[in-house]
């Protein structure tokens, strides 16, 4: 039986690739303290130091759009190695903050035993033609815990959001999504996402708190952009198991505490 109690529960934190390097010394000093208090699980995302890399990253062509309307970066073997590359240095960078800090911490990919993706849609839009492509982006279909071992206080996983499709092939993933399915593997009690905008906002108005159904009613209807991913992967962390899901700038003590940020439950 397990002893998981909510308190204890693991806690998923995704860090948005381009909020990484605007977050204040003192938000990295609530991070350690929250990591020293319960597991924690980190998350990240790659956009800004992928677009930072080349000129080519930063092209509208390297985003294509499938038959259903669904954005994804155009994916080849070279994109994998770029991501790999830039999400390493990344990755060292977060860790030596926290450890500057006193927690001690390792990274994994999510395509070492962790992540796994089914087969992904070929068919893109690319100048003005629906064409055959390519392209290596799978959706997640599982997550398997056990290379996450050892979770516990003082000690933080980090996971770069690649995962391995039925082929063996190393696949592209929504970081967000990623981190909804991880949360959901692992029993976690919140999901918590750091973007660049303190609330969700509905009509201009910031939203404290809301049902999934309600962020899903919102999501087909006016949401946009990252906003509309982060929503997605709401619901799927809450029909996971998580208890509820954070989305906000702040520092994460005060996005778990609810004094800001937007709470998303399942009721």
């Amino acid at each position: 039986m397990s002893t998981t109690t909510p308190e204890t529960a693991p806690t998923v934190v995704k860090l948005g690739g381009s909020t990484v390097d605007d977050l204040a010394d003192a938000w990295w000093d609530d991070l350690a303290a929250y990591a020293g208090r319960r597991p924690l699980v980190l998350v990240h995302g790659w956009s800004k130091p992928l677009k930072n890399l080349g000129a080519r990253y930063r092209d509208p062509s390297a985003i294509l759009r499938d038959r259903y309307g669904n954005q994804s970066r155009w994916t080849t073997p070279e994109v994998i190695e770029d991501i790999k590359q830039v999400s390493a240095e990344l990755a060292a960078d977060v860790l030596a903050r926290l450890e500057r800090r006193g927690v001690t911490g390792e990274r994994l990919l999510g395509s070492d035993g962790l992540v796994t993706a089914g087969e992904g849609e070929r068919w893109w839009w690319k100048d003005k033609q629906l064409v055959e492509l390519e392209n290596l982006v799978g959706p997640i279909t599982g997550v398997d815990p056990t290379p996450l071992k050892g979770l516990r206080p003082g000690h933080v996983h980090l996971v770069t959001p690649l995962a391995r499709d039925t082929a063996g092939r190393e696949v592209n993933t929504d970081a967000d999504r990623a981190a909804a399915a991880v949360a959901g593997g692992i029993g976690a009690g919140q999901l918590v996402l750091v973007t660049d905008v303190a609330h969700l906002l509905i009509d201009d108005r910031p939203v404290h708190r809301i049902t999934a159904e309600a962020a899903a009613k919102f999501r087909d209807k006016g949401a946009t952009g990252g906003m509309r991913k982060k929503l997605r992967a709401a619901g799927e962390a809450l029909e996971g198991g998580v208890e509820r899901v954070v989305i906000g700038s702040a520092p994460v003590t005060d996005l778990v505490a609810e004094r800001t940020g937007t709470v998303i439950t399942r009721t």
